[in-house]
């Protein structure tokens, strides 16, 4: 479990960088199941970004298992507080001279902090191949602070990890892809979790998701 000092870091700061989180032995298996579940953007009931490539890999038995890892779910439920579960995970990559992305956040549905999302890489990142940037801090501004300005990038630091690290961040966590500059691999599932209360409206939205996965499990924090 996080310690008391994390936690208070993890709270300020709004995201962790677990390193070295997934098993070194499943990232083979993680990366063909990628590969092979790759569908074009208009393939999906909402078409996706045409500068990625997306993967449709909810039903993988390997992929369920880097969702509940202990330490990702340790974190997860310190972020959300309350009751929670899994509600989407899906594979991403920027294509070559694609995936920039402007700082943005995906926000919380019904209170701050019910919604936690978390990129689990299956390849190295850094800033050579399309790293996420981000605005530490940037999920809870002070109440007298001025408007964070999503084009101002002067705050934001950029990532630099090996595969089988896992980036668990706030939703409300200013943040974005980069360009993949060189083309190298670099693929990645994007996971989110809910609070509890969200499932009925998860539920009515899950098709436009191509969501297929049971999501009826629940996670205590």
């Amino acid at each position: 479990m996080t310690s008391v000092i994390d936690r208070q870091h993890l709270h300020r700061d709004g995201y962790a960088l677990l390193r070295q989180a997934i098993p070194a032995e499943w990232l083979e298996a993680l990366r063909a199941t990628f590969d092979a579940g790759v569908i074009s953007s208009d393939q999906w009931p909402v078409p996706r970004g045409a500068d990625w490539r997306h993967s449709q890999l909810d039903l993988d038995s390997r992929v369920q298992a880097v969702c509940r890892l202990p330490a990702l779910l340790s974190v997860v439920g310190a972020l959300i507080g309350e009751r929670f579960f899994l509600a989407q995970v899906e594979g991403r990559e920027p294509l070559a001279g694609g995936g920039q992305q402007s700082l943005h956040r995906d926000r919380s549905a019904q209170r701050p902090g019910d919604t936690v999302n978390a990129l689990a890489f299956f390849d190295d990142f850094g800033p050579e191949n399309g790293a996420t940037r981000l605005v530490p801090g940037s999920h809870r501004p002070a109440p007298d602070a001025p408007p964070l300005d999503c084009g101002d990038e002067s705050r934001a630091i950029q990532l630099t990890g090996t595969a089988g690290d896992i980036l668990v961040f706030d939703a409300d966590l200013l943040h974005a892809a980069s360009i993949n500059r060189t083309g190298a691999r670099r693929r990645s599932i994007l996971i989110g979790y809910f609070a509890e209360p969200r499932h009925a409206a998860h539920l009515a939205t899950a098709h436009l998701r191509n969501v297929r996965m049971d999501t009826h499990e629940r996670f205590d924090p």
